[in-house]
């Protein structure tokens, strides 16, 4: 089986080896179950917190149907926008499994049976059980390498900056781990948080002056309801852990100014 590449940036160039400042992601989730609601997808949290955690922002995230134009369109505009893509759905046995082909399409070339994804297959499954429509799982974009697959063999597929994996959770979060080392990212993304029982309306104006002092923190704010009470819980999100820390500090001192103490779980 090929080795997974690594990952080109998109301007088809591969990253250079010092990380840069920030290296930029969107996932894009194919499929009409999941857009009915009879799926519920589990893989974006998962992909999120790992591209936290690998030092890759996770800018967008799109949920698509199975239409072959609507694929190609939103591969190609993803691809070009960020450093990374990455698919889940569409990639199975069945009539309307057709990322694989559309993703072919996106990038104008043919999609052929790999030679190494077919032993994987063989090695699988008996000869008589081997049918046709299990044989189109090792159908991939020619130029396209392997991603592997510990659950269940079928692979997933790596053509550019696009990484093409499976919607089952438990198959896709394994494609994902075993990519781990060819990901090139920046510093990872730390977070720091406050809570109070302090309704958003009321933190949102020195929350603002904050986060104006502080533009290479994303702070958000997000509201609950604990114990009768409204509450806010602010989110600062940065790789800088100095800033994090004195920008935290700045927002719990906003709390204690508007006659409120920062709590450590609304829960308690």
């Amino acid at each position: 089986m090929d080795d997974v590449n690594d990952a080109t940036s998109n301007s088809g160039t591969p990253p250079d080896t010092a990380k840069p400042a920030t290296v930029t992601a969107c996932m894009i989730i194919i499929g009409n179950e999941i857009l009915s609601g009879r799926t519920k997808d589990k893989n974006l949290g998962f992909v999120a917190e790992r591209m936290s955690e690998w030092g890759i922002r996770l800018m967008e995230a799109r949920v698509i149907p199975d239409i072959e134009a609507t694929i190609v369109e939103t591969v190609n505009e993803c691809r070009a926008q960020y450093d990374y893509v990455f698919t889940s759905g569409g990639i199975g046995p069945t009539h309307d499994d057709i990322t694989a082909a559309a993703v072919a399409k996106a990038f104008g070339v043919k999609i052929h049976r790999h030679p190494d994804a077919l032993k994987i297959m063989q090695r699988q499954h008996k000869p008589e059980d081997l049918n046709e429509a299990r044989l189109k799982m090792t159908d991939v974009p020619e130029g396209a390498t392997l991603i592997d697959n510990p659950v269940s063999g079928a692979p997933g597929f790596q053509i550019g900056n696009v990484f093409v994996m499976a919607g089952v959770p438990m198959i896709m979060q394994a494609m994902l781990e075993g990519l781990r080392h060819k990901l090139v990212g920046g510093a990872p993304v730390l977070s720091r948080s406050v809570r109070a029982f302090l309704p958003e309306g009321v933190v949102a104006e020195g929350l603002g002056a904050i986060q104006a002092r502080y533009d290479e923190i994303d702070i958000g704010s997000y509201p609950f309801f604990r114990k009768g009470r409204f509450g806010t819980s602010l989110v600062l999100r940065g790789t800088d852990e100095a800033a994090l820390d004195e920008a935290r500090g700045e927002v719990e001192a906003l709390i204690r100014t508007l006659g409120e103490t920062p709590v450590e779980d609304p829960d308690d």
